[in-house]
């Protein structure tokens, strides 16, 4: 468009610019919450160094591939470095102190996911043979009685690829069931012979129905590929056992504030409500250590 009081030009320069790279020191930080601090000679003028710095760090432990690494970038955050953590810093001049940093963080970065990666693995490899789980429950525990009852319990179980989902259901409910016995029925007394006393399920009180959470919840977890294992299945027959000792332990936070509002009552010391819940914690050891009676 041509106007005879407004002119345009048009020009093409080219530029060679040298320009020198030079040592800058880094260093990366992962700390034991699984967040990462990071130290580089240069500083931030607003020439976008720190942001430079974070994704190459981000980027560069990203090969760890870890679970849950999704927003790992925020869990980055840039330090400003001084002569006690960075005894040699770098300078900030010559267009290269973002690059010379990206570099140095770059190699620490790569040592730490060389030294993390044979960690992971050999963690893979332990994992391969220990069975896992998790629960969550409620009780509620009469405190006139001592009777505890399970309103509900989750649990959750890694199972390998297991080989037959319905079998190792089964023996995840009965395995649980059965630990809730050891723990808080099945009280085994002998006599000063040695002789066991009980005779029958009279006095040996084995689970029944009435023990079984009211809610029961299981869901079976597939982990994956385990090399070590049979067609990469686990056990599921002894392990969800264990997972009972939480009925003995919520059983117990109940007694505690049952104790510690019966001495606020009494204007008491709450510190006081120290005891010892033995097991198995049957009815009438639930009761006694009530205190209300």
């Amino acid at each position: 468009m041509c106007n005879k009081w407004r002119q345009r030009g048009i020009s093409r320069v080219p530029i060679v610019h040298e320009v020198l790279l030079r040592s800058n020191p880094g260093k990366v930080s992962i700390l034991g919450d699984g967040s990462v601090a990071v130290e580089v000679g240069g500083i931030e003028l607003g020439q976008g160094l720190w942001t430079k710095v974070k994704q190459m760090t981000a980027f560069s432990l990203s090969a760890i591939k870890c679970d849950g690494m999704g927003d790992f970038l925020d869990k980055i955050r840039i330090i400003q470095a001084n002569t006690l953590s960075l005894i040699q810093e770098g300078l900030t001049a010559g267009s290269t102190t973002s690059e010379c940093s990206c570099e140095a963080v770059r190699i620490c970065c790569n040592i730490l996911v060389e030294r993390l990666t044979r960690i992971k693995e050999n963690l893979q490899e332990k994992m391969g043979s220990v069975e896992w789980g998790i629960l969550i429950l409620e009780v509620e525990v009469n405190l006139l009685t001592g009777q505890t009852t399970i309103l509900q319990s989750d649990i959750i179980y890694d199972c390998g690829q297991s080989l037959n989902p319905a079998v190792d259901l089964g023996q995840i409910e009965g395995a649980f069931v059965q630990g809730i016995g050891f723990f808080m029925l099945e009280e085994y007394l002998s006599n000063s012979d040695g002789l066991v006393i009980p005779e029958g399920t009279w006095t040996y009180k084995i689970p029944t129905i009435e023990t079984i959470p009211r809610q029961f919840n299981v869901e079976i977890m597939n982990s994956g590929h385990h090399k070590k294992r049979l067609l990469s299945s686990k056990a599921s027959g002894e392990p969800p056992l264990l997972l009972a000792v939480l009925v003995h332990c919520a059983t117990r936070a109940v007694i505690k504030e049952a104790r510690k509002q019966l001495l606020r009552w009494k204007g008491l010391n709450e510190s006081d409500s120290t005891f010892q819940l033995e097991v198995p914690a049957t009815m009438s050891i639930v009761k006694k250590l009530q205190c209300l009676l």
